[in-house]
């Protein structure tokens, strides 16, 4: 089971990860939606697309954009489809 912390609480966990260049992601029903806040924030990668932002509330904390996810990923990314990613201090074990 790979598992997604943050502020010392579980946010995601599966045993279905798709890794895509060292990062993984989980299903996006395996997130916790009651920790993720939408952002406005958007990137673009040249071969998966434009990428979507969620900042991570947890007790009272907040860790801006450090989830994404691609809402409709470029033919190249298709695995990618309704997953999500962690950085900016979320540990994935």
């Amino acid at each position: 089971m790979t598992t997604a912390t943050w502020n010392g609480t579980v946010i995601a966990e599966s045993d279905d990860i798709v890794t895509v260049e060292g990062n993984a992601y989980f299903p996006r029903a395996s997130v916790r939606e009651d920790v993720l806040r939408p952002s406005s924030t958007h990137t673009t990668c040249p071969w998966k697309g434009e990428a979507s932002y969620f900042s991570l509330e947890v007790d009272g904390q907040t860790n801006p954009d450090a989830a994404w996810y691609y809402p409709a990923p470029k033919d190249a990314a298709k695995e990618i489809t309704d997953r999500v990613a962690f950085w900016r201090g979320v540990e994935v074990r």
